[in-house]
């Protein structure tokens, strides 16, 4: 064979090329075949947990707002943050309060005796463990303090065992020595700090601060509390007392002197309301987004079309109805029960949201109020979202999870395939090449047989001469 490359020494024949050919004929269509299985089977999995990651991050959005209060527009100010700042829940009402604060809760706090080594000071020179008993509100916290320990051990050991209970312990050193501050998380009066124990930590020590309640009154009513998180005093409202309200005169010190007002303020603010709806907005044309990326379909420049991984997927088709028949459904128990009816317009190609400002301007003018209850309860627009994608997001047992985990098992099953395929065409490659081997030597032998048979009747034919 002309520009071919010999492998057959005995035959010149290239033995190779023909065994390849014959490996690739039989290898070829079923490879193919995986190929093409892997590749479909990779990238819808690719496709499919994108739109895991979407309708997830939609979920968990879905819940931030609905324990927010994003759709009731409702927001709170105080007239002096240095004295109390206020958050307003969607259970809040309007109105405005005058709050006076004349005392801040505060907890309990204790000083041990000072000692003059410092803080690597040895608090333990017996040859057994002590113990120092803390206690607060009829519960003890007993530190054991082992042979030797210094100061800095004991603090570190109270803050360790103790400071998911509340307690805590610094070291205050100046120039005549360190001593152990323990204080509490815990406020209000009865719960005052107690040493005990044979550690010797609780000789000599003395009251810091006392625990304090904090007192304050709302438009006139006096009220105690044990904190200075203020909940449940004005329905749907947080206040947070920061310092005792200013002195109407100043110096005054009579017993219970007249003190200047914070107005506490929950109103309607429509710039918060809409940046609520915007909110959704994007969170579901986020979702929306992500689905069309993988079902959209591509017109291409000779007019052809070309489809995404997902198009025309039947999972995603009724995934995108699920979502836009919540949408589209009338909730509330306003006049008003529909976004559209607050300018939110929905593109007819993208099916993406947006608003137009004019429509919205004019509805919330009048139905503000409705919004609310739009998307919020059992029955808004929230819930409706989160239970109707809830068969497709299930972590294990969900539709895109049991889809994924087919298309899992599919990749490893066409790994098998290959594997399975590569040792067959390697036995097949191994057989072929011993037959054509064989065959090179018979040849190879009948060519030296040949050549003898040859030799001799050539020399029969050639006449003897005589020298």
């Amino acid at each position: 064979m002309a520009g071919s490359t010999v492998s057959g020494i005995g035959s010149n024949i290239d033995t190779q090329a023909i065994v390849t050919s014959l490996v690739n004929a039989e290898k070829v269509p079923k490879q193919t075949q995986i190929n093409t299985a892997s590749q479909k089977a990779t990238t819808t999995l690719s496709s499919i947990g994108k739109i895991q990651a979407a309708l997830d991050a939609f979920r968990g959005a879905l819940d931030t707002m609905t324990a927010s209060s994003s759709f009731t527009g409702l927001t709170g100010s105080s007239s002096d943050e240095k004295v109390a700042t206020m958050t307003a829940s969607n259970t809040a009402s309007n109105g405005s309060f005058r709050l006076i604060v004349s005392q801040l809760a505060q907890a309990s706090k204790l000083s041990t005796q000072n000692f003059k080594g410092g803080t690597s000071t040895v608090v333990n020179t017996t040859d057994k463990p002590t113990t120092l008993t803390i206690s607060q509100s009829g519960k003890n916290y007993d530190v054991s303090i082992p042979v030797g320990a210094t100061l800095q051990q004991v603090r570190d050991s109270i803050n360790t065992q103790f400071g998911t209970s509340g307690l805590s312990a610094n070291i205050q050193t100046d120039s005549n020595g360190s001593r152990l501050i323990l204080t509490s998380t815990t406020m209000g009066t009865g719960s005052d700090l107690k040493l005990s124990g044979n550690s010797g930590l609780d000789t000599g020590s003395t009251v810091v601060d006392k625990p304090l309640d904090a007192l304050y009154t709302i438009d006139g009513v006096a009220s105690v509390s044990k904190t200075n998180n203020i909940e449940g005093a004005l329905s749907g409202v947080n206040i947070k007392l920061v310092s005792v309200s200013a002195l109407k005169t100043a110096g005054d010190t009579s017993t219970n002197p007249e003190r200047n007002a914070t107005l506490i303020t929950v109103s309607t603010n429509n710039t918060a309301l809409k940046s609520g709806v915007k909110g959704f907005i994007d969170t579901y044309n986020a979702l929306i987004t992500a689905m069309n990326a993988e079902t959209k379909v591509t017109t291409n420049l000779d007019g052809s079309t070309t489809g995404a991984t997902l198009t025309g997927d039947s999972t995603m088709r009724s995934l995108q109805a699920a979502i836009r028949n919540e949408f589209n459904a009338l909730s509330g128990t306003g006049q008003f029960k529909s976004l559209a009816q607050f300018g939110v317009v929905t593109n007819s190609s993208t099916s993406l949201l947006s608003i137009d400002d004019k429509k919205w301007d004019a509805a919330v003018k009048t139905n503000a109020a409705d919004i609310n209850s739009m998307f919020t309860g059992p029955s808004g627009m929230l819930a409706r979202m989160k239970s109707a994608t809830d068969d497709y997001a299930k972590s294990t047992t969900g539709i895109l999870a049991t889809r994924s985990t087919s298309l899992s098992d599919t990749l490893k099953d066409l790994t098998k395939q290959q594997s399975s395929l590569d040792e067959r065409m390697d036995l097949l490659t191994k057989s072929l090449s011993d037959k054509y081997n064989a065959m090179d030597t018979l040849v190879a032998q009948l060519r030296q047989q040949s050549t003898s048979v040859m030799t001799t009747l050539n020399a029969l034919n050639n006449p003897k001469t005589n020298s």
